[in-house]
This record gives C-alpha cells, structure tokens and sequence, in this order.
C-alpha cells in the first residue's frame, strides 16, 4: 500500500517537471517576430531496405550537394543479407578474398586505367584491398615511362630479388642474374637512343662506354649501337635501330618488353583482361559451326555479352544461282586461285569458263572451249590462274593447256593413243604439272607439253604436287597414296585405305588429305602423322568418282557431293554433317569452294545444272548494278599438237 502511494507520487513529479522543462524550451525558443521555431525534424530513419538509404555504387563515399555535412554512408554488394563493408567513422575496409577474386580485381583495375578510369580504379583497390602492382614495380614503370633513367636504375635494383624463373614467367630458363642483366640492357639501350636523338653524342657516349659496354652482355647488339653515332638525323636513326623514337610509344614497347621479366604477381602482363577476352572469343569462333567470316580485331566486331555463334544463314546454303548452259552431264568444277573464274567440265565435250563478280559476287560465263572430244573429267589452275589443264575420262590419251588470258589453246600433248591420262596437277612454280591414268601413264611436263621425265607402271586415279617443288602425291589402284619423287626418282607409301581411292584433294597446308573412298565416303588423312583423323559420315558413295573440297575461312569446313543428289558439308573437327544442300536431281559429281570468297560455293551434276551457294539473300552484297552477261564465246580446236 505504501509502495503504491510513492510510485504514484513519483510520477506527479516527473509530470510537473516535464510541464516546467516545455515551457522553458518555449520561451527562449522564440524569434525576433514573435513567432516559435518549430520543433526539431525527426531523425531519418536508415533501413537496408529504404529508399532514403544513399549507396556508394564504386566503394568510396561521395560528397553531398549543398551541405557541409558528411553523412554515414553503406556499401552494399548487391545483396540484403552481404556484409557492411565500413565501419562507424565511414572508413572503407578491404575484404576478404580469395586467390582468384584477387586476381580478377587486379585485371579490372588495369583494364579500368587504361581506359582512363584511374579513381574508379583506386576505389577498387581500396575496397578490395588488393594492390595492382608491386610496390616497387609500379614506382619503376612510372620512372620509365617518365623518362628518369637514373631512377629507373635504382628502382631495377630493388626488383632483382624478385627476378626468378617461374611457371608463369616467360623466361623461366634463365637465372635471377641474367634477368636483371637483361632488364637493364634494355634499359640503358633506350637511354642511349634517346641521348642519340636529343643530339647529346657525349652522353650517349658514356652510355655506351660506361653503363652498356661493362655488362658484358649481347656484345654484338652493343657494338651495332655504336654504329648509330654516326647517324645524319632523327629519320636515319629510326630507320636503323627499327625504334619510333623518343617518347611515350617507345617507352611503352619498352616497359611491355621489361614485365616479360617479373611475374605477374608482381606486374600483371600488359593489356591481360584485353588479352584473355581475345582468346576466349577465338575459342568460341573455332567452335562455332558456322564462322566463316573474316574480321580483322578479335573483338570489336563481336559482343561480350554472349557467347559467339554465327547463324545458318550465313553459311553458303542457299541456291543464288542456277546456270543451264551444259547440255549433258557435268563433271567436274574448280574455281581459280584468285577467285574471280570457274572452270566447268562437261560430258558435252566443252568447258566452260565463268567470271565471278567480286563487288556482288554473281557469276557469268565468259567463254566456251569446244573440242575435247571425249569429254572432260578434270580440270586444273595454274598457280597464277592464266592457264587451265583439261583431262578427259579413261580413254582419252590427249590433255589439253589451255591459256585463259589469251583466248587461246597453248598446246595439246598426246604422248601415244594408248595413254590413258585422266589426272593432273600442277607444280607450285607453275612452270611444269604432271598428269597420269589407270593404264600406267605417269609424266611430268612442261608448259609446251615437253615431257621432262616419266615413271613406268604407275596406275593412278589422282594427283596432287606438294608445294615442295618436287614431291608428287599419287593415288593408285591399290588403295594407297604414295609420295613420288622426280629429282631423286624415289617413292615412299604415304597411307593404306581398304577400299579404291577415287580421288584425293590436300588442303593449303599440305598438312590434310581428304579422300573420296569407293563404297566408304569421305575420310580426313593427316599426311605428316599418317594416321586416319576422321570419317565424315553422311555422304552416299558407291563406285563413282566423287570430289570434295576444302574451303571456307581457314579451310575449316569440307564439301563433297553424293550420289543421293545432296551436298553435304562438314566442320573439319566434326564428324556429322553441319548442312546439307538440296536441289540437284542427279549424283552430285564435284563441289568447289572460292579460296577468295569464302561465302561462294559451286557444285555440278549428272542433271547437266551447275549450281552456286550463298548466304540467304539478306547476308549477300548488295546488287547495285545491272549484271551484264557477255555473248558466248565459243572456241572450237580441232587441230593436233604430237608431243
């Protein structure tokens, strides 16, 4: 009962008081007209969650407009239940991170300099807690690129304990000693010059004595700098030393040739995140099945943000064009190495000769060759595309030279009509071919159908000159393809298939064999290894003989017709069919892709047509023109040349 009286005593005090405590704040709260100041604002309440909250997006506090004030700001990381990365006096504290998050800071915070985002930079590594470069060593590229060689040197000197062969170093070989010698040679190469072009002969001169000269290192390189004293100027020095001169370029050449000998942990590699994401977009070329584009920078004409792949539409998969002017079966059909002509052969007895628009990438015929009187089997261009060789199928004995940029046959050799000469090939100098048959005919000739030397019973279906100058690669009837040697007149078994070889096509490394094999299809030979890389699968193929090709942007792809009337098309690292291409109505006899045009695709059938590939219509040049298809012109030879 007392106790209840005080409390409630106690609290009529505290009341009283509260009155008396208002009415002071009151009276000296008013202003000059008389009027109250109104009460306090309320404190603004910060939440994670609330709107008023202010967030520093690149880990450093911001300065407010209009006030003087400094208030209490958090970082978050993009997440509600993430760490406060500051502590009460609004200072930045740097996380804990593992190896690899630290390395991935580092090559954002280099990339971020040299985009000029040098405080964004800073910021980064402040919160981070990571340093972008060593000390030491960010001390020596700012003395370098300054051009204060004296300090340079001193700032080398401390980096030498840090010089070590390492995993990641690309000198690993080498001993700490070595690597400072080297680094300093460069070094005092780049003061010499530069003392050179500020015409100070007499520094560049103690330079040369003092500094280079007792290293003892690359003796040869020292004694071809003294020789630049007596260059007359700038120009003559530059083009001597191959050095652009005094200034910031240099300098960087310089300080990018100088990393190569510290490890990264001490300065990252120059432009690396540039470098990594130049690789990354290349892995994703090679494999995307249909990249066949050329560009010139890895990745400018590509985005970031996906992952590279090149749509359908863009690969040679659609018909552009279909010429008729063959009225039997077409054979065989090459483009030029300079990509502007097509060569088509025909059971009709001509050939044909086409002009490939390089601006719309449109062919029209050029000209006819009449008189192969059996017919044309195969064809083949010279190295500088002037001259074309005809053969003709296993009972012609005669080939013919014709010369493109002249309208005119060059010569028709026939040996004997015994000979049975259906393949053909020319050298890579251009200035002799070799051709041969099934009945046991093997020449080598020159330009005037001359014959140079012969190797006896030797049955081939196909031929092909490495680009040696003197090894002749060979198909014969018994399933192999041998290397011939005319010059030393040796032969040496190249690879063994189960099944006759009906022809072969060696790709512009001389690295890769493809072959068309009887009753198999396709396969891929490596020609160094000798080994059976893969079989493209896909392809019909009985008895007939059937061309494929390599083509497209680094060869990557290869094509071969069918006898079920399609044309099939493969990426050389894949074993299923990546398009195939209808629209014949007969066995596809051969397909050509332009080694120039890498987007133009030719094949020919047995339904006399011969077709030209292309992008869909939205991925071809633009026809700005009215195409002019020139009159035909026909040249009938029927004369004779008996070599």
């Amino acid at each position: 009962m007392y106790l209840r009286c005080d409390v409630i005593a106690l609290n009529k005090m505290v009341s009283c008081d509260e009155k008396i405590l208002y009415a002071s704040l009151a009276s000296s709260g008013e202003s000059d007209d008389g009027g109250l100041v109104p009460p306090p604002r309320k404190k603004i309440r910060t939440s994670l969650e609330g709107t008023t909250m202010q967030q520093a997006a690149n880990g450093c506090s911001p300065q407010q407009n209009g006030t003087s004030e400094s208030r209490q700001l958090i970082t978050h990381n993009g997440t509600s239940d993430s760490v406060i990365n500051g502590d009460i006096n609004g200072e930045i504290l740097p996380k804990t991170m593992d190896k690899t998050n630290q390395e991935i800071v580092r090559l954002v915070g280099q990339y971020l300099k040299s985009v000029g985002l040098n405080q964004t930079a800073e910021c980064l590594m402040q919160e981070s807690g990571c340093r972008l470069d060593h000390p030491a060593a960010a001390k020596f590229r700012q003395h370098v690129m300054d051009g204060d060689w004296s300090k340079a040197d001193c700032d080398l000197s401390e980096l030498k304990s840090l010089l070590y062969p390492s995993s990641n170093n690309m000198l690993q070989n080498h001993e700490s000693t070595n690597l400072y010698e080297e680094m300093k040679f460069l070094l005092l190469e780049q003061k010499y010059l530069e003392y050179l072009e500020d015409g100070k002969v007499l520094d560049a001169l103690h330079v040369l004595r003092n500094e280079l000269t007792p290293l003892q290192h690359n003796t040869a390189r020292v004694h071809e700098l003294s020789s630049y004293m007596m260059c007359n100027g700038k120009e003559e020095l530059h083009a001597l030393a191959r050095w652009s001169g005094k200034g910031i370029r240099s300098r960087t050449i310089l300080m990018d040739k100088l990393q190569t000998f510290l490890p990264p942990s001490i300065m990252l590699p120059p432009r690396r995140l540039h470098n990594l994401l130049v690789q990354a977009v290349d892995v994703q070329k090679q494999n995307c099945p249909y990249h066949n584009t050329k560009s010139e920078c890895g990745i400018i004409d590509v985005s970031l943000l996906v992952d590279h792949l090149c749509s359908k539409e863009q690969f040679p998969c659609e018909t552009s064009q279909v010429l008729n002017d063959h009225c039997d079966e077409v054979w065989f059909c090459r483009f030029s190495p300079d990509g502007l002509k097509l060569a088509t052969g025909s059971k009709d007895t001509t050939v044909i000769i086409w002009d490939v628009d390089p601006e719309t990438l449109q062919v029209t015929l050029r000209r006819t060759l009449e008189g192969h009187t059996y017919g044309v089997a195969y064809l083949a261009w010279s190295p500088d595309s002037t001259h074309l060789i005809a053969c003709g199928p296993e009972d012609c004995p005669d080939v013919w030279i014709w010369n493109i940029e002249a309208d005119e046959l060059r010569v028709k050799v026939s040996h004997s009509p015994e000979d049975s000469l259906t393949a053909c090939s020319w050298h890579k100098d251009g200035k002799k071919f070799v051709t041969g048959g099934v009945r046991g005919q093997f020449y080598q000739l020159d330009l005037e159908g001359n014959i140079l030397d012969s190797w006896e019973g030797v049955r081939v279906n196909c031929l092909w000159c490495r680009s040696d100058g003197r090894t002749v690669l060979a198909a014969d009837t018994h399933h192999r393809i041998r290397a011939y040697n005319f010059d030393i007149l040796s032969d040496t078994n190249i690879l063994q298939e189960d099944h006759p070889v009906m022809a072969f096509t060696v790709n512009a490394s001389d690295r890769l064999a493809l072959l068309n094999v009887a009753a198999q299809g396709v396969h891929l030979w490596d020609l160094e290894d000798k080994c059976l890389v893969r079989k493209f699968q896909g392809v019909t193929q009985g008895h007939f003989t059937i061309h494929s090709c390599f083509g497209g942007l680094n060869q990557d792809f290869v094509a071969s017709g069918s006898e079920d009337n399609k044309v099939y098309i493969w990426h050389l690292k894949r074993e299923l069919p990546i398009a195939t291409l209808c629209g014949h109505t007969r066995t596809v006899n051969c397909v050509t892709w332009n080694p120039v045009f890498h987007q133009l695709m030719a094949s020919v059938s047995d339904d006399n047509s011969i077709r030209i590939w292309a992008p869909a219509q939205k991925y071809r040049p633009v026809v700005n023109k009215t195409n002019f298809v020139p009159a035909k012109k026909i040249y009938n030879y029927t004369i004779s040349s008996n070599v």
